[in-house]
């Protein structure tokens, strides 16, 4: 490790002891990045000065303009809030312009920025502030209320400032703040960032990534992937504290010199309203809120779009079909994790195989895992493997040993690789369905529902059966048009035994007005697996 600039060692005196780190490799030559690295500097550096940066409704920045301010934020950062490399920011806000200037000038200060989902509620807050020592906090104003309850209950203070309009704390203290600030010269390898993980239960894992690892999302996944330029303009719903949404709209924008457009809400019509208004050229969101703008898309503007990445969840191949006839658009599927900080198994437009995640990113290499952890030659289906430059490091957590095994990254998910190297998701490896002997992978169920006609969304989970184990059981959301009957659930029924292995028919079903998810679109499965059979 490199000679830390951050005098407040706390994160580096966490990280896990370097044998339980996975197995690292940069054989990217864009990888070889000097020993001292500042992340902000280096993409704010990205964009002509008068290119635009951040666009939203009503306004927008130029590079310049953004620079401006964060350096400004900075210097209250240091100045006044007396943060010193090293010590953690907690940042709450949704997808505005001044979340993401306030992300840049933490870590142009040295500092650890903990981004937080805007939708977290006080004790969760209060958790996070006390797993992470957390004692400086930028927030929205419309969301400080609940970080402040969250204060109470912890035991050291938080030193807090809201942003959000002219008269708010932060932008009341940046009046008169100088417009250059010198970027604190960290090593590429200290912490930037603590990216918290949304479990369903027990104590969120808190992950850790370098300044490196910022620019490596970029240089692997957008560079070979989505080869953008100063041209496009990206835009997307995913929250900012959700890595898939740092690197959409903050991280791959920048890198590359070009814009992100910001909508007014995370709805299909605020989104698809900016696509149009601002020529959206990227978008990112989760599979399910893709069919919820195939919904909405009558009326909309789209011309402007030449790449829709999909991640969060697998994408079924139905939803990309219907997309593609609907669009003329091929949807990129991806997987990524908070672990490794973004995707890195996807497709190249030209080499998308529906149904198929894809292949390893350039720079990573992926295998499936038997059951002693051996690796399987291909054709196989097992527990997907992961290598590359970025991998997982919990913050003094047990569970490091548990998703990093023998140098690999053991994601959770089982997948089949074929003979010629296509990665496809079967299920989470907790999710798989053991009906009579048979293992059923609930994706599948999912996409053979989601081809008929009365069915908008679903979700198909394993419940408990006393002749079988478990049973399929299948949580629908109907169109508009169609009547939720029992003559329905017997025809879905008969459709599915007549689009897989008639085995793997729900024999459960259940018409529900919408699926439970988290405000990254991922459906909450657990809560369906809660619900009375």
């Amino acid at each position: 490790m490199y000679q830390s600039a951050h005098r407040d060692s706390f994160t580096r005196d966490n990280l896990p002891d370097r044998s339980l780190w996975p197995e690292l490799r940069f054989d990217l030559p864009a990888l070889e990045y000097p020993e001292r690295l500042n992340a902000a500097e280096i993409l704010l550096q990205g964009g002509k000065p008068d290119r635009p940066a951040v666009i939203w409704e009503g306004g927008q920045w130029s590079y310049r303009e953004l620079t401006n301010t964060v350096n400004r934020i900075a210097h209250v950062l240091t100045d006044e809030m007396h943060l010193v490399p090293g010590g953690r920011v907690l940042l709450r806000g949704r997808n505005t312009a001044m979340m993401i200037a306030c992300w840049y000038a933490v870590l142009k200060a040295g500092g650890v920025a903990v981004a937080t989902m805007p939708l977290l509620r006080a004790p969760e807050l209060a958790q996070i502030c006390d797993k992470a020592k957390i004692s400086l906090a930028l927030t929205e104003d419309t969301l400080a209320a609940e970080l402040a309850t969250a204060a109470q209950l912890n035991d050291h203070p938080l030193t807090t400032m809201t942003f959000g309009n002219t008269g708010a704390d932060l932008e009341t203290h940046m009046r008169g703040k100088g417009t250059e600030f010198d970027a604190v010269p960290t090593a590429q390898d200290d912490v930037a960032l603590l990216a918290f993980t949304s479990g369903t239960t027990g104590e969120p894992k808190a992950c850790m990534h370098f300044h490196r690892d910022i620019l490596v999302m970029a240089d692997t996944y957008a560079a070979h992937i989505l080869a953008p330029d100063e041209a496009d303009v990206f835009c997307g719903s995913p929250p900012i504290a959700f890595t898939f949404g740092l690197g959409a709209l903050v991280v791959f924008p920048a890198r590359f010199g070009a814009a992100v457009a910001l909508p007014a809400a995370p709805t299909p019509d605020a989104l698809l309203d900016t696509v149009g208004h601002a020529g959206v050229t990227l978008l990112f969101t989760a599979p399910t809120a893709y069919r919820a703008l195939l919904a909405t898309l009558k009326g909309h503007d789209i011309s402007s779009l030449r790449r829709c990445i999909s991640a969060g969840e697998s994408l079924p191949e139905a939803t990309w079909q219907e997309w593609y006839d609907r669009t003329g658009l091929k949807l990129l599927d991806g997987i990524g994790a908070t672990e490794m900080i973004h995707i890195f198994i996807a497709a190249r437009e030209e080499d998308i195989r529906p149904g198929a995640t894809g292949k390893p990113v350039p720079g990573y290499t992926a295998c499936v895992l038997d059951e002693n952890g051996q690796a399987l030659a291909p054709p196989a289906t097992g527990r997907l493997a992961v290598k590359g430059p970025t991998g997982c490091r919990y913050m003094a957590d047990a569970r490091q040993t548990a998703y990093v095994q023998r140098g690999w990254n053991i994601t959770g998910d089982t997948y089949h690789q074929s003979e010629d190297g296509y990665f496809t998701f079967v299920a989470r490896s907790d999710d798989m369905i053991i009906s009579s002997g048979y293992n059923i992978g609930g994706p599948e169920v999912e996409a053979a529902l989601l081809a008929h006609e009365a069915v908008a969304e679903c979700a198909v989970i394993g419940a408990p059966d006393k002749a079988r184990g478990q049973i399929v059981k299948a949580f629908v959301v109907l169109t508009p048009e169609a009547k939720g009957d029992d003559a329905l659930k017997e025809a879905l029924k008969h459709h599915v035994k007549q689009t897989i292995a008639p085995y793997k028919y729900p024999r459960a079903i259940e018409f529900i007005p919408a699926l439970p998810k988290t405000q990254t679109g991922k459906i909450q499965r657990f809560k369906l697996k809660k619900a009375p059979c």
